[in-house]
């Protein structure tokens, strides 16, 4: 079997007792914004960070729970100094980091940056290999609250080193575990802890030990703002649900709410889908263009409560009596998921417009009964055995039914 070796070092993981982080980060599924899809590396400076946390305040996503500003790659100089640090660009940090995290922090926010496990990042500015403990030592010491942390240049049997390695020299476990050592003493010291953000693009069923070594994992190659992304990364979150859970989190990849790429319903659809199944909830749009639709449909308190609830279970797929089984790659129109409260549905229409109905009897966690329920994006409320909604092509219904 392809990964037998790696779900075996998954399970003595578990079994040492080294499972989960358990530093109190990453309860839920974290919140904010990137600054990559925005304008790459233009965007990785003081200027953008600081635009975007004031409008997390007037737009009121603060108040919603949006909370990190994540710098991407490009916010260092090419070198390290003399001294082996990381060295903010002065073009683009010319007070240093230090000073925007505090003024971030000044605004009830967290700031976080971007590195990576090889010798160099993506874009080719210095990387962590060989380096995990000074620099996480440095980050600390400007106080950043979140780490992302790539996958390029690691070790690789092609020489040189290509960016993209398609035949490493060993599991990209190898690759991150220095990084998680580094984070995991620096957090058993410090008040301010890190949050770390593994991004091997799904690699090595990073979902079966994420939980060993960050907060939160990316489960897939990137989301390039088209609908073919939603769907490939939508409908591959069904099979991995179980391994989400309060203190570590599948990561969908950035939200690209606004791409012209994707149409309105899909919008909604992304949204939807990556609220229930706990995928952290990370912006990847420039909050100064956003469309008032679009935005409405990033501040939805109701599916945003959903992706926060605190119990931290993902949904998954079910399949009610003579629906047709799911399709490899394509989004399955039956979701359900359980709630601290209650029980969440997802009502995709994936594949076609139509009526899609489910009695409640046939949802996971549901019985044969009445219950209350309300839709997250009518607004829709009701009482009953079942629900039944016309729902157009690429859109969604996110039903939150009450237990208690």
């Amino acid at each position: 079997m392809k990964y037998s070796q790696d779900i075996l070092f998954s399970a003595i993981l578990l079994a040492s007792g080294t499972a989960a982080l358990k530093d109190g980060v990453g309860l839920k599924p974290h919140m904010g914004w990137s600054s990559w899809n925005v304008a790459q590396c233009n965007a990785a400076s003081a200027r953008y960070a600081l635009d975007t946390a004031n409008k997390f305040i007037s737009l009121g996503l603060k108040d919603l729970g949006y909370q990190y500003i994540n710098i991407d790659d490009c916010w260092s100089t090419k070198n390290r100094d003399g001294s082996g640090k990381l060295v903010p660009d002065p073009s683009k940090w010319p007070n240093g980091i230090k000073a925007v995290v505090d003024q971030i922090h000044g605004m009830g926010l967290k700031f976080g940056l971007y590195g990576c496990a090889g010798t160099q990042t993506c874009a080719g500015y210095p990387g962590s290999e060989g380096r995990e403990k000074s620099d996480v030592a440095q980050l600390v010491s400007w106080g950043v609250d979140f780490w992302k942390y790539d996958n390029c240049y690691t070790p690789c049997r092609q020489n040189p080193r290509p960016q993209t390695c398609q035949n490493p020299t060993a599991n990209t476990t190898q690759f991150y575990a220095p990084m998680r050592d580094a984070i995991v003493a620096a957090n058993a010291k410090e008040t301010n802890k890190l949050h770390f953000n593994l991004c091997n693009w799904g690699r090595d069923q990073v979902w079966t030990w994420g939980a060993n070594y960050g907060h939160s994992w990316r489960m897939s190659v990137d989301n390039w703002g088209d609908w073919a992304s939603v769907e490939r990364i939508g409908s591959s979150a069904a099979g991995i649900h179980q391994y989400s859970a309060p203190g570590g989190f599948n990561d969908l990849d950035m939200l690209y709410i606004g791409s012209s790429k994707i149409n309105e319903n899909q919008s909604k659809l992304h949204f939807g889908l990556w609220a229930i199944t706990k995928s952290p909830l990370v912006l990847g749009l420039d909050l100064n263009k956003i469309s008032s639709s679009h935005l409405a449909i990033i501040k939805n308190k109701g599916l945003i409560d959903i992706n926060q609830d605190p119990l931290g279970k993902a949904a998954t797929t079910f399949r009610p009596p003579g629906a047709a089984a799911p399709a490899q790659g394509k989004i399955y129109p039956y979701w359900a998921g359980p709630l601290s409260d209650g029980v969440v549905i997802g009502l995709c229409a994936g594949t076609s417009a139509g009526k899609y109905s489910v009695n409640f009897k046939d949802v996971p966690g549901l019985s044969d009964r009445t219950y209350t329920w309300k839709e997250m994006f009518t607004g829709q409320s009701g009482s009953g055995t079942s629900i039944s909604f016309d729902i157009s092509l690429h859109d969604m219904r996110v039903i939150k039914v009450s237990t208690t």
